[in-house]
């Protein structure tokens, strides 16, 4: 492989007190910070001052695991606000760094969606991103009428929704070619109709005329970014994605999914650079390696084991491990999931290395299957440089295990380091739009780029 000439991207993934399962026990939390604006706030101004490129919120429609005994000790973490709406006040008091939001498409209607992330888009100045998933939580199912809700479908089925509810949603942000806004008082004309493109969508899940009635924004449709690793995931992703928030243990696994979504882009007549990968990790850090082991075991001392077991369970996709010994292994053969996929097969690797019930849960007690490094700034650093120059990964979204701790650690030592070695920018990213952030490129409207072709076809 040659030698890496860009740097790496920087996502910082918000979740309330933490992403570690304990976080909002520890003593340095706010544990209401999930419905507190200020909390939101100070952390996207933290995050834009120091460089990075995103903010990202991840949503659920339900309240997960409402019916387990674990309910009371796990609940503060899903207590949270609406994430367009957090992200609409989070646009009016940052001006740089991306913002980037969870939608389902198994309970949303294109044009609804279309427009509320075309609105953000042009209120933030060209800085959204839409994280674009499916939805198989059954206590969703319950939210939304009757028990045929697409939570319930087949993964499959729920991704050919997916791919049908992408492809009106894009038409749909092509309303308008970016030139359309005339505003021409003297001759009472304020938009050139010859710009505006209805949808006319009519497939199996949805019939869609359009237009949408918001403009193209300055970096003409929002980002689409994408998480899943199934084989349907990556075929939407390698067709569609322009960023994929990935979950991986180790290099190769990483390498090997790197390689796997850039040559299916390239395939499917993309460059493969224009998809960015970024692996999830949380970091324990601190001065020395001592501090940082001490500062993870504190948080693991705090995960009660009913609390660590429903994660588990919750995690594979809804299975019943209650009636196993918790320093037992993990069956061998477990039902196949309509849940994630990828997920369920990651766990299942680390059952295959020997992991007792207590040791999984415990390992994925900081980042529910993400990777988790522990350690200095040069130990932190030395494999994150590691997985981006060995083509694993165009950067991380970072997933720190307590709030405001786990991210003023981060800031204050792994940054430094980054830009030490030159793997981040000294001076800040560059960019005003996320796609520039992102080293995206501007999608042109479909009439400007048949226009083009037409011309070049005549000469």
């Amino acid at each position: 492989m040659t030698q890496r000439t860009d740097t790496l991207k920087l996502g910082l993934f918000l979740r309330a007190t933490g992403h570690h399962i304990a976080a909002w026990r520890d003593s340095g939390s706010q544990a209401d910070a999930g419905v507190r604006l200020d909390h939101y706030v100070d952390l996207a101004r933290k995050a834009e001052d120091a460089g990075f490129d995103t903010l990202f919120l991840a949503d659920s429609v339900s309240i997960r695991g409402i019916d387990s005994p674990s309910f009371d000790r796990v609940i503060a973490p899903s207590l949270s606000f609406e994430p367009l709406t957090l992200l609409g006040a989070l646009a009016a008091v940052t001006s740089r760094i991306g913002l980037v939001a969870t939608a389902s498409t198994s309970y949303s209607e294109p044009y609804n969606l279309a427009r509320q992330f075309a609105s953000l888009d042009q209120i933030s100045g060209g800085r959204i991103g839409w994280n674009l998933v499916t939805s198989s939580d059954p206590e969703a199912a319950k939210n939304f009428g009757t028990s045929s809700q697409p939570a319930q479908a087949a993964h499959a089925d729920r991704y050919s929704r997916a791919r049908e509810f992408h492809q009106v949603v894009d038409t749909l942000w092509d309303s308008w070619e970016d030139d359309a806004l005339l505003v021409d008082k003297a001759n009472g004309v304020f938009i050139d109709r010859n710009k505006l493109h209805f949808t006319h969508h009519e497939g199996e899940h949805f019939n869609v005329r359009g237009p949408l009635n918001v403009l193209r924004s300055p970096q003409g449709k929002p980002v689409l970014v994408q998480a899943g690793a199934s084989e349907d995931g990556r075929a939407l992703a390698a067709a569609t994605a322009e960023a994929i928030f990935a979950a991986h243990q180790n290099l190769a696994d990483a390498q090997a999914f790197y390689s796997d979504i850039k040559s299916r882009a390239a395939v499917s007549g993309r460059h493969p650079e224009h998809i960015k990968i970024l692996p999830g990790v949380t970091i324990f850090t601190a001065p020395t390696s001592t501090e940082a082991h001490a500062k993870h075991q504190r948080l693991q001392d705090l995960v009660h084991p009913q609390v660590g077991l429903d994660l588990l369970s919750g995690l594979l996709g809804g299975v019943d491990l209650s009636h196993l010994p918790l320093d037992g292994p993990l069956p061998k053969e477990l039902p196949a999931t309509n849940a994630s996929k990828s997920r369920q097969q990651l766990i299942v690797q680390l059952a295959a290395e020997g992991l007792s019930i207590r040791e999984l849960y415990l390992k994925l007690a900081g980042a529910r299957g993400h990777w988790t490094l522990v350690g200095s700034p040069t130990e932190v650093v030395d494999q994150l440089q590691a997985w981006f120059e060995g083509y694993g990964a165009d950067g991380f979204n970072i997933l720190p295990p307590t709030y405001p701790e786990g991210l003023d650690d981060f800031i204050a030592l792994i940054l430094p380091e980054l830009r030490r070695r030159g793997l981040v920018p000294v001076d800040g990213p560059k960019g005003r739009t996320l796609r520039e952030r992102l080293g995206l490129p501007y999608p042109a409207h479909p009439a400007t780029l048949q226009r083009e072709h037409e011309q070049s076809v005549a000469l």
